[in-house]
């Protein structure tokens, strides 16, 4: 039975870190003086309170991974550390120009791209140059992605003591015949030594990111990750899905033949298996592939009902105002979406000219956030109600028809204006909100545009 259902609902998807999704941003009405607009609408409602996010993309590789879709640049030249890190810190100052009161940043993000490519000094000067016009939150929690083979003790350190408490590694598998076929051979001894630095620093959660439907992985190869992996007890995993795009990322992803994939069935029994023998570790899963122990914030952020998606992915920390700095970042005010152009070169120029640097986005409409509001409590909590005035979506029977074959395979619950997810249908909570998605159904993608659901 479960394979028949993992056969019928595996179909391409969105991941949902937003709706609309952004192949389905409206740029036809977008334009940067109404992104700023709602950038001032959200700062002004949001800062004094909750405080501001901000996601800092650092790009640079010394090598390319095959598995990897994000916006990276490879280069072996440490010189451009400098240049770019002057630049993002003028991105800031044009953000911090736009407003009266002074910045608290609640949460920090450094992803990539490589941030471990940077010195610890240019890291520093990062950081300070971000607070010489901000204050930091009185709960703030920074946090950075770091990789095994290049993060230093000194690089730990630095970040540690100007307030960053959480390291994210990505590991991915321990077998060397997929670390190849990804070109991201690290050994587990040099993924030790990063974790144990910063417990012995003093950092209060760190994480791994594992992998699963890498080419030529197996059961074993899955089993002998997880079990290298109770070994160091990182306070959260990230258990993802290979998402194989090779049509967005082009050469990035052709390391491999696609007959090198797990599929289906046999690419989803490898995520059950680190699903049962996570929970015999101790871990507690949280919404779609995440894992962490009780000990963890974003366990306690699930108990608490306040778990929160966006770009960045599962955060402890919401926050109604994201600003993405840095080439390809995505920034996020709540009622509006804003992308910066992709290029180091083009970011730089832009930049360097007094301009924000954004080429893309989308203003949400009044029915676009109610939408939101729905797929975020899916995403984030399995259940959603539209009993309150503020939450009724208009022609709600169509998105729930959409659902019917679902409810009878019994992979989620509607009675009494609510939706809930029973546990064993969360490899379909994409497939869910998906039902919710008028944008999407407006216009059915006529190229592929995301991954598979499961």
């Amino acid at each position: 039975m479960k394979n028949s259902l993992i056969q019928k609902y595996n179909i391409p998807g969105p991941r949902y870190t937003s709706y609309p999704t952004v192949p389905y941003w409206d740029e036809s009405t977008f334009s940067i003086e109404k992104w700023i607009t709602t950038f001032k609408k959200s700062f002004i409602e949001s800062n004094s309170t909750e405080g501001i996010s901000l996601y800092i993309h650092l790009p640079f590789c010394e090598s390319l991974c095959t598995f990897c879709a994000c916006h990276k640049h490879i280069t072996k030249r440490h010189e451009v550390e400098e240049d770019y890190i002057d630049t993002v810190l003028k991105e800031w100052d044009l953000y911090t120009d736009l407003v009266e009161e002074t910045p608290i940043v609640k949460e920090i993000h450094l992803g990539g791209g490589t941030p471990t490519f940077f010195s610890k000094e240019q890291l520093k000067k990062l950081i300070d140059g971000i607070f010489i016009k901000a204050k930091k939150h009185s709960n703030h929690e920074f946090s950075f992605e770091g990789h095994p083979n290049n993060t230093t003790k000194e690089q730990l350190q630095t970040l540690f003591d100007v307030g960053f408490t959480r390291v994210s590694y990505g590991v991915q598998d321990y077998n060397e015949k997929v670390q190849v076929a990804i070109h991201r051979v690290q050994p587990f001894e040099n993924v030790e030594k990063a974790t144990r630095w910063a417990r012995e620093i003093g950092y209060k959660s760190v994480s791994h990111d594992l992998i699963f439907g890498l080419p030529f992985q197996t059961k074993e190869n899955v089993i002998h990750t997880i079990n290298r992996t109770k070994e160091l007890q990182p306070d959260r995993i990230s258990f993802y899905s290979y998402a194989h795009v090779p049509w967005v990322k082009g050469v990035g992803q052709r390391g491999f033949n696609e007959q090198d994939l797990p599929k289906n069935e046999e690419k989803r029994e490898l995520y059950e298996i680190g699903k049962e023998l996570f929970a015999e570790m101790g871990y507690v899963e949280i919404g779609m592939d995440h894992f962490a122990l009780p000990t963890d914030s974003l366990y306690k952020a699930t108990k608490e009902k306040t778990l929160h998606r966006n770009f960045m992915g599962y955060t402890a920390n919401k926050t109604q105002l994201m600003i993405g700095l840095g080439m390809s970042a995505i920034s996020d005010s709540w009622y509006g979406f804003a992308q910066n152009v992709k290029t180091v070169k083009e970011y730089q120029k832009i930049v360097n000219e007094g301009e924000i640097p954004v080429f893309r986005g989308h203003i949400l409409s009044e029915e676009d956030l109610v939408i939101r509001k729905h797929i975020l409590n899916i995403m984030c909590h399995f259940s959603t109600s539209w009993k309150e005035e503020q939450l009724q979506i208009e022609n709600i029977e169509a998105h729930l028809n959409k659902l019917k074959e679902m409810v009878d395979d019994e992979l989620v619950f509607i009675g009494d204006k609510k939706l809930v997810v029973p546990e064993k249908a969360r490899p379909y909570v994409r497939n869910i909100c998906m039902a919710f998605d008028k944008k999407l159904h407006q216009k059915q993608p006529e190229t592929k545009l995301f991954s598979m659901t499961i």
